[in-house]
C-alpha cells in the first residue's frame, strides 16, 4: 500500500503521542514526563509520592530546631538535607502533610534554605489533624547549591504544633526536558490531525488535486486589555486588531467608572469601546462588577451601610448586566474576595455570593468567574493559597446551589517560579472549571528583555496546561506607559515583550498549509485548534469550503467533492 510522505510523517508523529503513558519512560522524550496529579481531599492515608519519590526516594526526614535552619524561634520542623542542586534546573516537589497536634487545622509552607537565600515558599497546603493534605510545588535556583534544607512553617507559627511528612518527592528537569513537555502538551492539548479526502461526485478519489489550508481563527483566546486610550487612535486599533482575538476593559466597566456620583449612571466609554470590540469580531471578558478592595470603589458607595448599600448592590448588578447582557462571555463578579471583603464586612458573611445568583439571572449564558492576584505568582500570600482558592470556590457551590463558573488568575508576575506555577494549576484542575490567565504581566522593576524573557515562561507555562482556556495579558496602552508592562511604545514600536508575543501567536497558529493528495485522494496535516478556510483546485475546477477543528483524540477528516 502507497502513502504520501506527508501522511507517513502523521502516522508516526500520533504513533509516538499516543504510545506514551506517565508511567512509561518510552515516551519519545528524554528523561522523566511531568506528573500532573494532584489532590485536594484530605485523606486518611497519604497516596505514594510522585516519581517513585525522585532524588527523595528512601530519605526519610529528620527533625531539626527551626533556630538552627533560620534564627527564628525554637520550633522543630521535619527537614530534607538535599545536595548538589544545580542552576536552572526545574525542581518539582509534592510531598503529604498531617497535623499531629496542636491544632486543628493550618496552612502549611514549604521552604528551603540554599547557600546564599531562602526561598520563603515552594509550595503550601491547609493541612488539617487526623488526615493527609497533598503539598504541590516546586523551584528553580539561580546558582548551584551544594546543600541546601528543605522545611516547613506552619502560618500561626504555633510551636505546639507537630507536624508529620510522607511520601516525599523532588524530581528535577532540565529546561530542555521541561520545554520538551511543554510541547507534547501543546501537540496533544492544543492541536489535532486532519485529513482532508478530495473525490468526484461519483465516489472516485482525486489524486493530484491542490489543496490550500488556512487557519481564519484560533480555538486558544489571546488577548490583550484595552482602555479608552484606543478611542479614535488608529494606530492603536490597527496594531491591536492585527494581532489579538479577545480582549477586557481595563477600567472603562468598573463602578467608580460608570457612576462616579450617585444616580448618574455614565456608560459612553464603555460602549463606545464595545463598539469597537464588535467592529472586529473580538470577544471580550467583562471586568468586574464588584471590587471587594475598598478604596476602588466609588467614594459614595464607601460612605453606605445597610440597606443603602444593599439597594445600590441590587442596582449596579441589574443596570450594568442588562444593558450588556450577552455581550461579555465572562465576568468577573466578585474581584479580589479572597484578599479584600469589602461587600461581606457590611452586607454579611457570603454577601458576594448573592452577586453571583443576581448575574446569573439577568445574563444565564456568561460564564461567572473569581478573579484574585497571588494565587499563580507565589505560594507566600497566606490570603491567596491554592487551599484558600479552593475552599472558597467550594464553599460557593455548597450555599444555596450558586454556581461559580470560571477561575481567574490575575497573574501580576516578578520572577515567575514555572514549576510552582504547574503544580497549583495542577490543583485547581481538579475543580474541573475553565481556568484563565486574566491580567498577565511582569513588574516594570525588570528592564524589557528580562520582561520579555519571563513573559515566554509565563506563557508556555499556561498555553501548555491542558486545563487553561485562555490568556489575557494586562498590557493596555496610557499616554504614559502601562499598568506594568508595554508590548509596545507610544509610536507602536514593538518592545521585546512584544516581539516575543507576536512570535508566540505566530508560533501557535497553523501556518498556510498547500500540499496536492495523493493516490487516495487524501492530504493529512497537524493543526492548532480552531476555524479553518479550505481550497481545492484541480483540472480547472475550484472549491471553496471550511470547517472546524475542536479537541479530540482521533484524526478530523473532512471530506470535499469537486
Amino acid at each position: 500500500m502507497k502513502y504520501s510522505y506527508m501522511y507517513c510523517l502523521i502516522f508516526l508523529a500520533l504513533s509516538l503521542l499516543t504510545a506514551f503513558t506517565p508511567a512509561s519512560s518510552s515516551n519519545g522524550l528524554d528523561g522523566p514526563f511531568y506528573d500532573s496529579t494532584a489532590y485536594t481531599e484530605c485523606r486518611a492515608e497519604a497516596e505514594k509520592p510522585l516519581y517513585n519519590g525522585g532524588m527523595l526516594k528512601d530519605q526519610k526526614p529528620s527533625v531539626s530546631g527551626r533556630d538552627s535552619l533560620t534564627g527564628i524561634g525554637a520550633r522543630y520542623t521535619p527537614t530534607y538535607i538535599l545536595h548538589n542542586l544545580t542552576q536552572n534546573t526545574i525542581y518539582c516537589f509534592s510531598i503529604w502533610v498531617k497535623i499531629e497536634a496542636g491544632a486543628a487545622s493550618a496552612r502549611v509552607r514549604a521552604r528551603l534554605r540554599a547557600d546564599n537565600a531562602t526561598l520563603n515558599c515552594v509550595g503550601s497546603v491547609t493541612a488539617k489533624h487526623g488526615c493527609w493534605s497533598f503539598l504541590k510545588g516546586g523551584f528553580l535556583l539561580d546558582s548551584p547549591c551544594n546543600q541546601s534544607i528543605l522545611f516547613f512553617e506552619t502560618s500561626n507559627d504555633d510551636s505546639k504544633i507537630q507536624l508529620q511528612v510522607a511520601s516525599a518527592s523532588l524530581q528535577p528537569f532540565t529546561q530542555e526536558q521541561w520545554r520538551n513537555i511543554q510541547d507534547y502538551f501543546i501537540n496533544t492539548a492544543r492541536k489535532r490531525a486532519v485529513t482532508i479526502h478530495v473525490s468526484e461526485e461519483n465516489g472516485e478519489s482525486v489524486e493530484g488535486a491542490e489543496v490550500t489550508v488556512e487557519q481564519i481563527s484560533k480555538d486558544f483566546p489571546i488577548g490583550s486589555a484595552i482602555s479608552k486610550t484606543i478611542l479614535g487612535n488608529i494606530p492603536y486599533q490597527e496594531w491591536f486588531v492585527k494581532r489579538f482575538d479577545a480582549t477586557v476593559f481595563e477600567n472603562e466597566l468598573k463602578w467608580y467608572a460608570t457612576e462616579p456620583d450617585q444616580g448618574k449612571l455614565n456608560y459612553t466609554l464603555a460602549d463606545k469601546m464595545m463598539n469597537f470590540v464588535r467592529a472586529n469580531r473580538i470577544i471580550a471578558r467583562g471586568h468586574n462588577i464588584f471590587w471587594e478592595d475598598p478604596k476602588y470603589n466609588p467614594n459614595w458607595v464607601r460612605n453606605l451601610s445597610g440597606e443603602d448599600l444593599r439597594s445600590a448592590v441590587n442596582r449596579r448588578i441589574k443596570s450594568l448586566m442588562t444593558r450588556y447582557r450577552g455581550e461579555f462571555v465572562h465576568w468577573d463578579v466578585s474581584n479580589e474576595m479572597l484578599h479584600f471583603d469589602f461587600y461581606e464586612s457590611r452586607l454579611g458573611k457570603n454577601a458576594s455570593y448573592g452577586f453571583f445568583a443576581a448575574a446569573r439571572e439577568i445574563d444565564s449564558l456568561a460564564t461567572l468567574f473569581f478573579n484574585d492576584f497571588n494565587v499563580v505568582e507565589t505560594c507566600s500570600d497566606e490570603k491567596s493559597t491554592v487551599d484558600e482558592y479552593i475552599a472558597r470556590v467550594r464553599e460557593l457551590q455548597r450555599y444555596d446551589g450558586i454556581r461559580m463558573d470560571g477561575i481567574g488568575l490575575e497573574g501580576h508576575f516578578t520572577t515567575p517560579n514555572v514549576a510552582l506555577m504547574r503544580a497549583i494549576i495542577d490543583k485547581l484542575a481538579t475543580l474541573q472549571l475553565p481556568i484563565w490567565l486574566t491580567e498577565i504581566d511582569i513588574s516594570s522593576s525588570l528592564d524589557h528583555r528580562t520582561q520579555a524573557i519571563y513573559l515566554e515562561q509565563v506563557l508556555r507555562e499556561g498555553f501548555s496546561h491542558p486545563s487553561v482556556n485562555g490568556i489575557m495579558l494586562w498590557t493596555a496602552l496610557h499616554p504614559n506607559g502601562c499598568y506594568q508592562m508595554c508590548l509596545t511604545d507610544d509610536k507602536f514600536r514593538n518592545l521585546p515583550a512584544g516581539d516575543m508575543v507576536d512570535q508566540k501567536l505566530l508560533e501557535w497558529k497553523t501556518r498556510e498549509v498547500k500540499a496536492t493528495t495523493d493516490d487516495h485522494g487524501s492530504f493529512s496535516f497537524f493543526g492548532f485548534l480552531g476555524e479553518y478556510r479550505v481550497g481545492i483546485v484541480y483540472q480547472g475546477k475550484t472549491v471553496n469550503s471550511s470547517f472546524s477543528l475542536s479537541q479530540g483524540p482521533e484524526t478530523k477528516h473532512v471530506r470535499l467533492q469537486i
